[in-house]
């Protein structure tokens, strides 16, 4: 790929940046008198302060620099560089990080102990009583002799060492094992004393007791930080601190990632024969690719913060993707040499992890989750672990929902029968073992019994309920409505073996995770030696031409800058107000999706210019659109359909359901019967009707405290059918969390529905009258306007 575009550096609107400074500085006043006064690198700071769930190991290293100068009480200066406010926020504190990796050590080193254990100090002839036991202990009753106990199969422990030595394979794998937990255990030691500080940080600093960290929000933690700057001055380089740049340093790498899948830079689809189209996407695959990429020796990232000189320069494009491609076939190389212990440990580890969960729920391997691609995929530019989970756990239900309205006819009549033939035999087996229990005595009778009964779990999961009816493009609309991303061929062909499998690849059966991730060190390295090398100079050319420098804050992805101008797309309502070639384009209207998001989130927030300007004229058109179809009544009629819809739904829920009930309620003709209904009108128009009505101001507008803002919005109790006790019993900070995932919810449906012109699919589905969700044609509608056609013939 060509070179499009150059490293870019922006300058901070508010401040300069100190001369020769290159350090993100810390910098706390000696008012607070404790023991941080400098803290460099602001992204492990930051991100210590947050993240729930484990960071990967190794990749918060990053080289240390000692800060010049410092001015006044810079004296006895200490860094803050163990990981992580946001990992220490999401994980609850200090005492609940430090347990869980003690844990995380003690079981590795049970695994490892315990299968070893197995493999070598257990006389198996014994316990499966193939060898007679030698009882010659003096006063052993007659009866017990043929009995078997477990110490009879245990191996003393000199012939148990004696197997490990004789063992050259075994000794390899345990030094192999000992080594890395020595270095997991040093790395736990170490974080101990970075995590102790933030911890300090949160009760001294930001007024939060350890005991009540689990009580306070990510937005709390957040908001005291920017008010903490405001009074102490934290950060040199800047006068305020805004959530985009707390975002910026926690999220630097993840949305370089992230942008990288949205413009189908990684080599993880592949066709196979027999298989077809498969995306393979690992935790294994991810690690390898940040450590090539951000953190590793040689990759392109010099610090957390800041990409290497010769990475921003066109003329060394080609040497420096030789350099790469060579790098990622030697790290294939690493891989396939360590692929033996990598695999064993991955086959001990789903064995300890899965083996009872699927001897006590069969059915659990046929759950489904969503896939690793699928939560880069879905993922907005500047979205936060714990956002992106809530998100994606809202869309479940709808998700599981829409796979499972997917049945085989010919699998359907297999299950059924085998289902019979195992459940009478284990029916058989069931009844003798009740009328005598000797029978439980026959050799291999309780595995027999053991078996049927998972075949029979197994095959009933195949056999879909009869009494329920799907209506495949309702629920993917409502699949969309939360998570926001949506292929141009999807509507109108939910019904498809081909959106079905897609949607698949985002949505994937635990069984096919286990299998992926017990695959993924032998597949690994051969994607890191065949198919990535071909992508090096695509990759450093995105690099160059996607990074800008922001005074402050350091090199970051630039569609995490949100700005419409730059990556907008003209098919999504950016059309005249982006200079984005098409090469720059963010792909299915992530920028676009991306910024409404962040700017809901964050009412506070003043967006860049092109981009407060993309909203209002978007906040305009939903305005113009709602007053096309009528003043909004009540959402739903009461009575046994409306409790149905919206029964049990949270605040969410309750709007997504009110928006894509209109449609279906004015095609089955209820309007004509009850004026309490909303007027005939297409999805677009319901959620433009139910946006007005909530009346959002356009964010950045309002820069008071969050207390008495203008900006935060009001309880929607007028346009929605929410119950008053629902609305006491949630806190005000709740709520409006919840309405703003709604809003953004109905504004991913209104983009979708109005969006430019798409695929030709979707333009000759265009040239038709818009349908209500689901396909349902308004009769009624249908027949006035023939009646109006016929009196304008007869005038």
């Amino acid at each position: 790929m060509a070179a499009q575009g150059e490293y870019q550096r922006l300058e901070d609107g508010e401040e300069e940046s100190p001369p020769g400074e290159e350090e993100l500085l810390l910098h706390v006043t000696e008012g607070l008198q404790d023991s941080w006064h400098h803290i460099k690198n602001l992204d492990n700071f930051f991100t210590k302060i947050s993240l729930r769930g484990p960071c990967l190991a190794g990749a918060q290293r990053c080289p240390r620099r000692t800060a010049g100068g410092g001015g006044a009480g810079t004296a006895g200066a200490r860094s803050l560089t163990p990981p992580n406010i946001y990992h220490f926020h999401q994980k609850n504190g200090f005492a609940c990080m430090m347990l869980s990796d003690v844990f995380e050590l003690v079981q590795f080193l049970f695994v490892v102990t315990f299968t070893t254990f197995l493999l070598c100090c257990v006389d198996y002839d014994v316990l499966f009583a193939n060898r007679p036991l030698n009882h010659s202990q003096a006063g052993a009753a007659a009866a017990d002799r043929g009995k078997v106990t477990l110490p009879d199969a245990v191996l003393p422990a000199a012939q148990c060492a004696q197997r490990i030595r004789a063992s050259g394979w075994i000794i390899f794998l345990l030094v192999m094992a000992a080594a890395f937990w020595l270095y997991r255990l040093v790395k736990v030691l170490c974080s101990l004393l970075g995590f102790w500080e933030i911890r300090s940080f949160y009760i001294r600093a930001l007024d939060i007791p350890a005991e009540e960290l689990c009580n306070y929000s990510w937005q709390e933690v957040q908001a005291r930080l920017i008010a903490l700057q405001r009074r102490q001055q934290m950060c040199v380089h800047k006068r305020e601190l805004t959530e985009l740049d707390i975002y910026h340093r926690i999220l630097r790498f993840k949305n370089y990632t992230v942008a990288m899948v949205n413009k189908s830079l990684l080599p993880v689809r592949f066709h196979l024969p027999l298989l077809g189209p498969v995306v393979f996407l690992t935790q294994g695959l991810k690690y390898n690719l940040e450590l090539l990429l951000f953190w590793g020796p040689g990759s392109l990232f010099q610090n957390k913060w800041s990409l290497r000189p010769q990475c921003k320069r066109a003329g060394a494009r080609r040497e420096l993707a030789r350099r790469l491609a060579r790098t990622m076939v030697l790290l294939g190389v690493a891989n396939l040499l360590l692929c033996p212990c990598v695999l064993v440990w991955q086959l001990l580890y789903a064995f300890f992890s899965y083996a009872e969960v699927i001897k006590r729920e069969p059915g659990s391997l046929g759950a489904r989750r969503w896939s690793l691609y699928g939560r880069h995929y879905l993922r907005h530019f500047n979205e936060l672990n714990h956002e992106l989970q809530a998100r994606l756990s809202r869309g479940y239900k709808p998700a599981t929902k829409y796979m499972n309205s997917f049945t085989s006819p010919l699998l359907t009549v297999l299950a059924k029968n085998v289902g019979f033939f195992a459940g009478s035999i284990l029916a058989v087996l069931i009844v003798l073992t009740v009328y005598d229990e000797d029978v439980l005595t026959v050799q291999h009778i309780l595995t027999a019994i053991t078996l049927l009964g998972l075949l029979v779990t197994l095959a009933r999961s195949f056999i879909p309920d009869e009494h329920t009816v799907w209506c495949p493009e309702q629920l993917l609309q409502r699949v969309l409505a939360h998570v926001h991303y949506m292929p141009d061929h999807w509507p109108g062909n939910a019904s498809r073996a081909e959106t079905r499998s897609e949607m698949a690849q985002l949505f994937q059966y635990k069984a096919v995770f286990i299998l992926e991730e017990l695959l993924s060190p032998i597949l690994t390295p051969l994607i890191l030696i065949f198919a990535l090398p071909a992508r090096a100079l695509d990759i450093v050319d995105f690099f160059r031409n996607f990074t800008v420098e922001v005074v402050g804050v350091g090199d970051i992805c630039s569609f995490a800058q949100l700005d419409v101008r730059n990556h907008g797309n003209p098919q999504w309502l950016s059309a005249g107000q982006t200079e984005a070639s098409l090469y720059q384009q963010a792909e299915n209207g992530k920028t676009e999706l991306s910024l409404m998001r962040f700017a809901l989130a964050h009412p506070r927030w003043q967006p860049p210019r092109p981009s407060e300007l993309f909203l209002s004229r978007l906040q305009q058109r939903v305005q113009r659109d709602a007053a096309a179809a009528g003043p909004v009544p009540a959402v739903l009629p009461d009575g046994p359909l409306g409790a149905s819809l919206l029964s049990d739904d949270s605040a969410p829920d309750a709007l997504l359901a009110s928006v894509l009930a209109r449609p279906v309620l004015s095609a089955s003709g209820l309007v004509g019967r009850d004026r309490r209904v909303a007027q005939p009108c297409s999805t677009a128009s319901a959620a433009a009707s139910v946006l007005a009505s909530l009346a959002t101001p356009l964010p950045g507008r309002s820069r008071g405290p969050p207390g008495d803002s203008p900006g935060e919005r009001p309880r929607p109790e007028e346009s929605v059918s929410l119950s008053e006790s629902r609305l006491r019993s949630l806190s005000r900070s709740a709520l409006l969390g919840e309405v703003a995932s709604a809003e953004m919810s109905l504004h991913a449906i209104y983009l979708h529905e109005v969006r430019g012109p798409r695929s030709a699919a979707r333009a000759s589905q265009a040239q038709h009258r818009e349908m209500p969700l689901g396909g349902w044609a308004e009769e009624e509608e249908e027949d006035e306007e023939e009646e109006e056609e016929e009196a304008q013939t007869t005038t």
